[in-house]
């Protein structure tokens, strides 16, 4: 038994493409063998350009899409072609990018926020009301807005919403998906404090998916950075803005916007990222690598570990 509540062994992530009726169907490789462990209780945030499999990551972890191959355990059982899931949904969460389109747009927050625990627990009546009030409370909106409609509130008032909405059931595990991206600046640091003080508060194990670094830094203990369905780094925090070893890591944090940062003799990407129905072959990053070798090419690199928390697939520490 470990300490880990989710582990990600060798997970891939194929969809079909049909163009039309004469055209050849694609095949899109959205995540390929990809592998991760989270331990209960952090913060785990998974970063990478728009197109590199993240949210597809998300949906197959909750069972929203379903997987190609692989294997996905929760609590150390393995839920990947579980059919029965009611147990787990009530356990795992998750928060969405879009809080507009996450919402009924047919019913009072009140409805939104009673109908989990209607299916999902045998509570009266006046204990899903209590319990509502109480939650509401906890993310900053005036219980009188429990009458009102999702299109009555700010983009920021519905977030702290669907945030209520993943915690009612007090799940032990959510995914934040790009949960800030879509907000002002200044809101964004209110529902990432949010966020901060209810994993403290509950306990909770989040999965933060987001494309800022500035974001990732400020919330997470650990990250994975993504490229094309694989994860090619990950440590912990530190590790990675302090030391990071990717190329492809190193471009995204001198791409962070910073008024400290020297703006010349930054490494930039070349090219657009590649199709995921046209993969490279070799490591996927060196079409747009400022240090492809040969061999990048040809093979797939193996994971070089710098400590037990720390690693990356990279032909540049291949003799370490």
């Amino acid at each position: 038994m470990t300490n880990n509540i989710l582990e990600i062994k060798n997970l891939h992530v194929e969809y079909t493409n049909k163009k039309g009726v004469l055209s050849v169907p694609e095949i899109i490789h959205a995540v390929n063998n990809l592998s991760l462990e989270i331990k209960e209780g952090e913060v785990f945030a998974i970063a990478g350009e728009s197109g590199c499999g993240k949210s597809t990551l998300a949906k197959t972890i909750i069972r929203l899409e379903d997987s190609t191959a692989g294997n996905i355990y929760f609590e150390n059982e393995d839920i990947t072609k579980e059919k029965n899931l009611k147990g787990f949904r009530k356990k795992v969460q998750m928060i969405f990018q879009n809080p507009y389109a996450s919402l009924n747009p047919k019913m009072k927050i009140y409805d939104i926020l009673k109908e989990p625990l209607r299916i999902n627990t045998n509570l009266s009546d006046e204990e899903i009301k209590a319990k509502i009030k109480e939650l509401i409370k906890e993310i900053g909106i005036d219980e009188n807005c429990l009458k009102s409609y999702p299109h009555e509130f700010s983009g920021g008032q519905r977030q702290r919403i669907a945030i209520a909405r993943a915690l009612i059931l007090e799940p032990k595990f959510v995914i934040a998906d790009e949960p800030v991206s879509a907000l002002d600046v200044s809101i964004q640091a209110q529902i990432l404090n949010l966020l901060k003080k209810l994993q403290i508060d509950h306990k909770l194990t989040i999965l933060f998916i987001s494309h800022d670094i500035s974001v990732i830094k400020f919330i997470s203990d650990k990250i994975a950075i993504m490229y094309l369905g694989e994860i090619v780094e990950q440590g912990t925090c530190e590790e990675i803005f302090k030391n990071a070893k990717h190329p492809y890591t190193k471009i995204l944090l001198e791409a962070a916007p910073s008024f400290n940062k020297k703006k010349e003799n930054k490494a930039k990407l070349t090219g657009d990222l590649p199709s995921p129905a046209n993969l490279p072959k070799g490591c996927k990053f060196h079409t747009r690598c400022p240090h492809c070798m040969p061999e990048c090419a040809e093979k797939i690199p193996n994971k070089t570990s710098f400590s037990d928390t720390h690693s990356v697939k990279c032909f540049l520490y291949k003799n370490l």
